[in-house]
């Protein structure tokens, strides 16, 4: 059991996402970066002045990275792009850098989840299809070489929350539905991720017959926080894959990322889904979903929590060199 719990009550942005994913902390601008995957939205919320603005693109986009350059670049549905923030359109666009996927697979699969090692280069992973029956995979684009190359296809089903040791000799990544945390051994002169094993099995955690672990972000002790799909919370694994620490949101329902943040990184922000949006859980009816989004109002909405003097984030993502 957790030796410490928190309760979250009141939303920071009620923001009433379908698939709110992805944030990201912007040092550069103090700003958080979002996604509402199934709306296409890109967000932007300035905690200092409680603005909030978005932009919208033409296909999904399933997580986003800093640009060393300036900038966002992501993994989209297709693979791994730039956001070109000036366009012909008029707004921002997405300019693709690789589109690694089987042409026979590309209909049925889209890029989910991913982040940079130190050296620039972006690992993310496809979510499985299960008609016609596809596997889930693990890609990375190094900008050096110019090209994609797969890691991992090996019982993959939705890749998910992705990031490194603080040393990074360890890759971390997130197989939702096998309900696993997994840690690879990582060289970070070559990029290449070997020795997969599983680091922390999370399927203590679901309550009745559904509970995923979904994105997750590390703090500056190696703590791994990892938001629970179907769950309603977020729980932390300290180094030695014990959970510590227990956030609980009773009026959400799918918990899906978090990341530290704020001008000190000990603001802890968390996104989350509305309870209506499937994901992974084919066996949960859509009157089923309409009686929990009910129960969980806030279904969608950002929450926040102040961490000052007790947690802080650390270096486990990086910027794209790209």
């Amino acid at each position: 059991m957790p030796d410490r719990w928190i309760t979250l009550r009141v939303p920071l942005i009620r923001t009433q996402c379908i698939l709110g994913e992805g944030p990201i902390w912007d040092y550069r601008s103090n700003e958080l970066h979002f996604l509402d995957i199934e709306q296409r939205k890109v967000y932007h919320y300035h905690p200092e002045s409680g603005g909030l603005s978005f932009d919208l693109f033409d296909e999904k986009i399933g997580c986003l990275a800093l640009r060393k350059r300036g900038g966002l670049a992501c993994a989209a549905e297709r693979g791994f792009a730039v956001i070109e923030p000036n366009s012909s359109a008029g707004r921002p666009t997405l300019r693709y850098l690789a589109k690694p996927l089987d042409p026979s697979i590309e209909p049925y699969v889209r890029f989910n989840d991913g982040a940079c090692d130190s050296r620039g280069r972006f690992f993310a992973g496809t979510l499985r299809s299960e008609d016609p029956p596809i596997g889930g995979q693990l890609w990375c684009y190094d900008p050096a070489k110019g090209n994609a190359h797969l890691v991992d296809d090996v019982d993959i089903t939705d890749s998910n929350g992705l990031g490194w040791s603080e040393d990074e000799k360890t890759l971390f990544f997130t197989n939702s539905q096998m309900n696993v945390i997994y840690a690879y051994d990582y060289d970070i002169e070559t990029g290449a991720a070997t020795n997969r094993r599983v680091h922390i099995d999370t399927s203590s955690l679901a309550h009745g017959d559904f509970s995923l672990p979904d994105g997750l972000c590390i703090d500056s002790e190696g703590g791994i926080w990892s938001a629970r799909w179907g769950g309603g919370k977020i729980t932390r694994f300290a180094r030695n894959g014990q959970n510590d620490v227990q956030i609980s949101i009773p009026s959400v329902f799918n918990v899906t990322a978090c990341c530290f943040g704020g001008p000190d990184l000990d603001q802890l922000y968390i996104t989350t889904a509305s309870a209506t949006c499937p994901g992974g859980d084919s066996h949960v009816t859509m009157e089923q979903r309409l009686t929990k989004q009910q129960e969980c109002r806030d279904s969608g909405a950002v929450f926040a929590i102040d961490f000052s003097d007790d947690f802080k984030g650390g270096s486990y993502r990086h910027e794209f060199s790209g």
